[in-house]
């Protein structure tokens, strides 16, 4: 744990520099006509860029840092605009940056929009019927789904992730929340082809699309408390956020303080730093604590 930390500590002295490498990297690739070496080199050099950034602690730099690496991934593909990595990475990174850092209502929207449209894009190249999905009647999208293999489940899944945080951008849209039984349907098709792709984060999705709505209005508390159970298990309790959405969505509706207070300090009290979650946890462990002291108001 303290190698991590020290990790993190030296990267952030070095953020700055590390970014105009890259940029000086790329401008030599796309000077030197390597086609074959840029596609191969960008994808590899995105996957630890962004590994980079689920990996830091330090909210505050990422949010000022991340806009010009976004910008990066915006070029690269449109120089590579069928290089699915470079989608799949675009897509998951500005749904993930909108719904970490963005406030404003209309800068949101179309942060939201660009990532639907990279995911898209993205599915598009692995099923030539699967194009035009939001369009589609929901009988037809229904008869898509149901022709997706394991081998499109990453694309799948970045489109059901990308569509959620679209939903959520416009959420004083009826039309837009009239999506989410598409986003149910993306999300079960992915349990059901792969459960454990990306340690279960499916069922979060099932577990907070259960919990959104109180019993009276279609809500399934107890299904959503299978699904947060699920996700816990299969990320071996890696993915904090989970018990801070299961503490919120769940606990809170049911009136459940003891589980509720339980499941927050046990998030309070973990270690953050887990490969691929720690910006994640951070961000978890300051929403439970925001959750902990408004305990007393709500229950």
């Amino acid at each position: 744990m303290i190698l991590l930390r020290l990790v993190n500590h030296n990267f952030k002295q070095s953020v700055s520099s590390a970014v105009v490498f890259v940029f000086c990297i790329i401008s030599l690739f796309l000077s030197s006509g390597c086609a074959v070496i840029i596609s191969s080199a960008t994808s590899d050099m995105m996957e630890h860029l962004s590994d980079t950034i689920l990996n830091n602690d330090d909210l505050s730099m990422v949010k000022t840092g991340a806009p010009a690496y976004l910008l990066m991934i915006d070029s690269l593909i449109s120089k590579d605009p069928k290089n699915e990595t470079l989608l799949f990475t675009a897509s998951m990174l500005y749904t993930a940056y909108a719904d970490l850092f963005v406030k404003d209502v209309g800068r949101s929207r179309k942060m939201a929009a660009k990532a639907l449209n990279y995911a898209n894009q993205a599915i598009c190249l692995e099923k030539n019927n699967a194009c035009m999905l939001k369009s589609e009647t929901f009988k037809e999208f229904e008869k898509i789904m149901s022709t997706m293999e394991k081998k499109h489940v990453p694309a799948l899944f970045a489109l059901g992730n990308a569509w959620a945080g679209w939903i959520m951008a416009n959420k004083n849209d009826f039309n837009a929340i009239a999506d989410m039984s598409h986003i149910e349907m993306i999300m079960q098709r992915v349990i059901e082809l792969d459960e454990t792709y990306k340690d279960g984060a499916a069922y979060l999705y099932m577990g907070t699309l259960a919990t959104l709505l109180p019993p009276a209005l279609g809500g399934k508390p107890e299904l959503g408390k299978h699904y947060f159970d699920s996700a816990i298990k299969l990320s071996r309790g890696k993915n904090l956020m989970a018990k801070v959405l299961y503490a919120k969505l769940y606990a809170k509706m049911v009136f459940d303080r003891k589980l509720h207070d339980q499941l927050l300090k046990d998030v309070i009290a973990a270690d953050p730093y887990v490969p691929g979650y720690t910006l994640v946890n951070t961000r978890a462990q300051i929403q439970a604590k925001e959750l902990i002291d408004d305990a007393d108001d709500y229950f």
